[in-house]
């Protein structure tokens, strides 16, 4: 369980208060060709793949600046490209997703790529292009001076190093430095095995085998790695080094003290981009002064996310706010939601394919009748919204000593229950507006009313939404449940105070 989940999805929710981060590394172009195989080359002992989708997306240091966008960040991404169609193409990709791309055109070097062939969720072969010149100490200038023009607007650095030659020894130390003169969290990805150009980093965070290449330690012996793991913490003046261990979790080793978290389990289809994944989120984390033992566990959840799908895919705002609200659902203080914030999980919940259930009510004393309607509402969808009457509405309808029960009691009350989803105050006398700003799939109500009596019917069957009546349980209702209990304490007039 996420500590102060509250604050982290609101955190999520929010894009993270989009700030400013800068992505230096090697960029990349990812292409892919999908296809089916279904007979053998007549040339060859090869499969024949007949080719039905071709697509390219961002790579390497460029997936990083994915990944932020995704989440919320305003990112800045500076590297090498070539100055040819793969450069162009992969410039367009990132404007369209809303990143700053300051790619520094070096013609002799052109851009990567790495082309995946992929049949039935499979990859079966992977094609690198990649030019083999030296940079030359202009480019690395030319480069440096764009990353310090964007670190006085900046929140937190990234480096991305995938060992394609963008970060040089000097453009590490000459970043990291000016880093820490402004007070600037930088995260390093690496892939050198001489940590050394990346001292004075905030944090390292290395898979398995990059920490053993760095150490000089064999991965299979994990508690002498992690123990040359935080002798290097020291040694290197970071705060923290943060390694992948894959189905295994995430280690986070300090000067004096070492943790892990487990990994969330999920069927994993493709590893490629998950580094990215967890860098991105510790970034954000930094920038919002999350505590590590916190972030952690975000990176966590958003890595077990993307290694589900096929190929390198950043990780979207929706998808972790998903996986995070299913943490929620075990505490009612997670489900009472203001409007605002309901409207992001709703989002949420819709990029994960659930269907919407609205129903509403003032729901003063729970009783029999109010969990079955409740639980047969649920099964109309994947997810449930209750719309509650505030006090002062419930005042306007039901007289001046109603409720008996305030909305923040009701309110805990009806989150508690399994159920609910989330349940949201509204003050205006009925729930329309609520209803057209959340777009539900379903609208409940009990079996007492007709369709052409429910408010907002006609808005929810215009989307294409429906209308489901549910019959109610007997005779029950909160106005007989306090007649019968004034007149056993004898109190008619009580009684009949509460009878309209």
């Amino acid at each position: 369980m996420i500590a102060e989940l509250s604050g982290i999805l609101a955190l999520v929710e929010s894009g993270w208060h989009h700030p400013r981060v800068l992505v230096v590394g090697d960029v990349m172009l990812d292409q892919y060709i999908w296809g089916e195989v279904d007979r053998i080359s007549p040339e060859a002992p090869v499969p024949v793949l007949r080719a039905t989708l071709r697509d390219e997306k961002p790579g390497g240091a460029a997936n990083v600046a994915m990944n932020l966008a995704a989440l919320g960040a305003c990112v800045t991404l500076v590297g090498f490209a070539g100055g040819d169609r793969e450069h162009q193409n992969l410039e367009s990709l990132l404007a369209d997703h809303g990143i700053e791309p300051s790619l520094i055109t070096v013609p002799a070097a052109p851009t990567t790529t790495k082309l995946r062939i992929l049949s039935a969720h499979q990859q079966m072969m992977r094609v690198d292009s990649e030019g083999v010149a030296e940079f030359s100490a202009g480019d690395y200038q030319r480069l440096l001076q764009c990353a310090l023009a964007a670190i006085s607007n900046t929140s937190v650095v990234v480096l991305s190093d995938y060992a394609k030659g963008v970060l040089a020894e000097k453009v590490c130390l000459e970043l990291i430095g000016e880093a820490g003169r402004r007070g600037i969290p930088v995260l390093v990805d690496p892939k050198s095995r001489d940590f050394a150009r990346y001292h004075g980093a905030t944090a390292i965070c290395p898979n398995l085998k990059e920490l053993a290449a760095a150490t000089g330690e064999t991965a299979a012996d994990l508690d002498s790695l992690l123990s040359a793991g935080q002798r290097l913490v020291s040694a290197l003046g970071v705060e923290y080094i943060a390694v992948t261990l894959g189905e295994k979790g995430i280690a986070v080793l300090q000067r004096d003290s070492r943790s892990r978290a487990p990994a969330v389990v999920r069927q994993v289809y493709d590893v490629s981009g998950a580094g990215d994944t967890v860098i991105a989120v510790l970034a954000l984390a930094e920038a919002r002064g999350v505590a590590i033992e916190t972030a952690i566990e975000l990176a966590n959840v958003a890595a077990g996310i993307v290694v589900s799908k096929v190929g390198t895919v950043p990780i979207q705002r929706e998808e972790l706010l998903g996986a995070l609200s299913q943490q929620a659902a075990f505490h009612m203080d997670e489900k009472v939601l203001q409007r605002d914030r309901l409207l992001s999980r709703v989002s949420a919940w819709r990029s994960a394919g659930d269907r919407i259930v609205f129903s509403n009510g003032c729901f003063d004393i729970l009783h029999i009748g109010h969990i079955c309607l409740l639980e047969l509402a649920r099964r109309k969808g994947d997810r449930l919204i209750i719309g509650l009457n505030s006090d002062d509405s419930v005042r306007r309808l039901k007289g001046p000593l109603r409720p008996v029960v305030t909305e923040q009691e009701r309110a805990r009350v009806l989150a508690a229950l399994s159920a609910v989803d989330a349940v949201v105050v509204f003050d205006e006398d009925t729930p329309l507006r609520l209803i057209e700003a959340l777009r539900p799939d379903v609208l409940v109500k009990g079996g007492d009313y007709t369709e052409d009596m429910v408010i907002g019917a006609r808005e929810v069957r215009a989307w294409g939404g429906r209308v489901e009546l549910i019959p109610l349980i007997g005779n029950i209702s909160t106005s007989r449940l306090i007649a019968k209990s004034a007149n056993s304490a004898g109190s008619r007039g009580f009684a009949r105070s509460f009878s309209a």
